[in-house]
């Protein structure tokens, strides 16, 4: 286990891929499942002693200058390692959670760039804060970090269930006309952590998981039209390739068992009252110059679905891009 610089526990094991935040662990089954609640970051903030320590020793590492005060450019390390516990990709690299880091620093800097630097009083209150609103989320929503090593994929492909899944799956991505290589990559992609798969559209676990398995089939058989009957037999050896893959280079995997069905955003249309209040306190976070075109405005869009998360009982951030994709891209007679 490594720690970052807020010291969450990152899960990296056998060589293997994917992160796991921390703070506040329920460990099961020698560690092969970590419950992450935010416990231990409340723990810490509440322990007085041990959270002053804390604090100074990341003041301490972060004050380059050792002036006694964090400029914008000695925060950006604390604000980076915020994004990077939550699941945010780069600042830079999504102009969909760049605000989200824009937030945190300003919180530190009281909106108005704070000329004069963050004090350790003022830098400690902020750390408090957002390590509190990070716990209450693992609260509401933990995360579940599990150990993937291809035993519960062997056993998913032994099971009575296996034949009645892959013949679901293939009448989903099954085709006529399209290779076998296709049908199998979108296969796999219907896989999830209860079938002991990795997210096989992570691009780590393409590259280290999926496409050596896929080296061990025929080359020239996964150009070729996918029948039912091939398409059963190759994704079961490539399943049982994934699994030896998974043996060697265990990954680990972080998710919600949460289940997001609609009942929340039902219950919120079904109270007039409630949802006025709501639109209204998300349209006033809307900047006056944006008004005009922020019902047409996909970003506005995104940042007033994450407001509305948790009163609607909508996915977390991260997820929001494809509760986008589902909203925006759905031909217009399937929507509600």
């Amino acid at each position: 286990m490594e720690r970052s610089w807020f010291g969450w526990r990152k899960a990296k094991q056998g060589g293997g891929g994917g992160a796991g935040g921390g703070g506040g662990e329920r460990e099961e089954e020698d560690q092969a499942k970590v419950v992450v609640d935010g416990s231990g970051i409340r723990e810490l903030v509440e322990d007085r002693e041990a959270f002053g320590m804390f604090a100074e020793t990341k003041f301490r590492q972060l004050d380059a200058d050792g002036d006694g005060r964090l400029s914008v450019r000695e925060l950006q390390p604390a604000v980076a390692d915020i994004g990077a516990s939550l699941g945010l990709p780069a600042q830079g690299s999504s102009p969909n959670a760049d605000h989200i880091y824009s937030e945190a620093m300003s919180e530190f800097t009281h909106g108005h760039g704070n000329q004069e630097g963050v004090s350790r009083a003022e830098f400690q209150g902020v750390l408090s804060d957002i390590l509190l609103g990070m716990a209450a989320g693992l609260k509401k929503d933990p995360i579940v970090i599990l150990r993937i090593d291809g035993e519960d994929l062997r056993d998913f492909v032994s099971s009575p269930r296996y034949e009645p899944a892959v013949a679901a799956i293939f009448s989903q991505v099954g085709s006529e006309d399209a290779p076998l290589r296709q049908c199998l990559l979108a296969a796999v992609q219907q896989l999830g952590v209860d079938h002991g798969m990795p997210p096989a559209a992570d691009p780590w676990v393409v590259e280290n998981v999926v496409e050596p398995a896929l080296q061990q089939l025929s080359a020239d058989e996964l150009e070729q039209p996918a029948s039912r009957d091939v398409f059963f037999e190759q994704l079961k050896k490539l399943l049982g390739s994934v699994a030896e893959q998974l043996q060697e280079r265990h990954v680990i995997v972080a998710h919600t068992e949460n289940t997001f069905d609609g009942s929340g955003v039902r219950r919120l249309l079904g109270n007039k009252f409630e949802l006025d209040k709501l639109l209204d306190s998300v349209w006033r976070d809307v900047p006056a110059e944006h008004k005009k075109k922020a019902p047409k405005d996909k970003e506005h869009l995104r940042v007033a679905l994450d407001k509305m998360a948790d009163a609607a009982s909508l996915p977390p951030h991260g997820a929001v891009a494809q509760v986008l994709t589902l909203l925006l891209f759905q031909p217009a007679q399937t929507r509600r």
